[in-house]
């Protein structure tokens, strides 16, 4: 997140609400936007579904989503 000035759009456009600003400085000296702790996420029980609406907003190309295949869900669970 070295190139997020923490304008906020993300944090707008996300269906689940699971970005917020980050309370650390970045290099640049911005507040950048960060995903949110796994604790809080557990607490709503809200993941993020990898929509990648924060990434087409982001006016700084700072994000990446990654989509994670149904499969490899599969293989989690059963590790468990």
């Amino acid at each position: 997140m070295e190139r997020c000035k923490g304008c906020g759009l993300c944090i707008i456009v996300c269906p689940k609400k699971q970005i917020e600003i980050s309370d650390q400085l970045n290099k640049k000296g911005y507040y950048p936007a960060s995903f949110k702790e796994e604790s809080e996420q557990d607490l709503e029980k809200v993941k993020c579904t990898g929509c990648a609406l924060c990434a087409i907003t982001c006016p700084d190309v700072s994000i990446e989503v990654y989509r994670q295949d149904k499969d490899d869900e599969k293989d989690e669970s059963e590790e468990d």
